[in-house]
């Protein structure tokens, strides 16, 4: 079978944690040309239970991410099934226990295919959205020299105590299902899947969201039928195993949470020094505004940081609004803007 998306074997990684990863690989894609200067670059990390395929919808003509301006790649994160994964790296462990693998190990890997394959030396942004942010602020943070802007929206730039506990709701739900034996999955948790759905809806929507019934936007028929259809199924298609290393990913995220700074998240994000643009939901349940309110005045070096709330009902989601018109069309409008700025420009709001 012929992939539509490359391989980056990065060898023998030696994680944060101090265990080594056998033979890790980065699966990415990439869409457009890189410049003769080779700064045109915009990195797109994907989010939980992402693959490329389900965020390049952002990726078009006339976009903010428009690939005959930009050349731009989305890497996959690990544990998404696509790049090394529990699903697909097994075998590389005998006793079974798929390594802890942080942001800081994903992005130093990143950043290894950028500078090895592809000789770049500067990024004109970094774009995620929900663990995507979380990548894009350890981007920022990391190689403060080589990232020009960095948009982060719906994340933060740590996982904050509320987030870790709604994601063990999460996890608890999945791990419920009988399938799950010391420690792992040894087949597929459908009663789990569903249940995990099931938590998930409530969070990553709105109170207004369902108070007013914008599922019928989204083409459902009845608050069910939203359920049934789009939450009871939103995570059979990944493996199972794959999501509770992304969740501890997830869970682990902290810029400061690394030798260089010991834990100090007011040194880390003073470490930046790109244009940071910090794009939450107004609506959003567990990356809340508060926590980027809280960044924006330790954001000191950043050559500029601006807070601009997607103002929309649609919760998290929001930062995803591949069904959303006007989320979409704000996101692709602000991020535009924040492209377009050049210089100097001092932006503090």
């Amino acid at each position: 079978m012929t992939l539509d998306y490359e391989l980056f074997d990065a060898g023998d990684v030696v994680l944060q944690g101090g265990r080594v990863f056998p033979n890790m690989r980065l699966a990415y894609r990439t869409y457009g040309r890189l410049n003769a200067a080779r700064d045109n670059v915009i990195v797109y990390p994907t989010s939980f239970g992402a693959q490329h395929y389900d965020t390049e919808w952002l990726v078009h003509s006339g976009g903010a991410l428009d690939p005959d301006r930009y050349f731009v790649v989305i890497p996959n994160l690990f544990g998404n099934g696509l790049s090394s994964s529990p699903s697909n790296a097994a075998q590389a462990f005998a006793d079974g226990s798929y390594p802890d693998v942080s942001y800081y190990d994903a992005v130093a890997v990143q950043h290894r295919l950028l500078t090895e394959r592809f000789g770049i030396a500067k990024i004109a942004l970094v774009y995620g959205w929900s663990m995507g942010a979380m990548q894009a602020y350890h981007w920022a943070t990391r190689y403060p020299d080589m990232v020009e802007r960095a948009a982060i929206v719906c994340g933060s730039a740590r996982c904050s105590p509320f987030n870790f506990v709604f994601l063990e709701g999460v996890k608890a739900a999945l791990t419920a299902d009988p399938a799950f034996v010391d420690g792992r999955f040894v087949s597929t948790p459908s009663v789990g899947l569903r249940a995990m759905g099931r938590v998930y809806a409530g969070w990553a929507m709105s109170h207004a969201f369902y108070r007013d019934a914008l599922w019928r936007t989204l083409g459902f028929t009845s608050l069910e039928d939203f359920l049934t259809r789009s939450w009871d199924v939103a995570f059979s298609r990944r493996d199972a195993n794959d999501l509770l290393a992304q969740i501890r990913t997830w869970q682990s995220g902290d810029i400061s949470r690394c030798d260089q700074f010991g834990g100090n998240l007011a040194d880390a994000l003073a470490a930046i020094a790109a244009r940071v643009l910090l794009m939450p939901s107004r609506t959003d349940s567990y990356f809340q505004v508060r926590d980027n309110e809280d960044e924006l005045p330790l954001l000191v070096n950043a050559c500029s940081a601006e807070l601009v709330p997607i103002p929309s009902d649609y919760g998290h989601r929001a930062g995803n609004p591949a069904l959303i018109p006007a989320d979409r069309a704000f996101i692709n409008a602000t991020v535009a803007a924040f492209l377009a700025k050049d210089g100097n420009q001092e932006t503090r709001r």
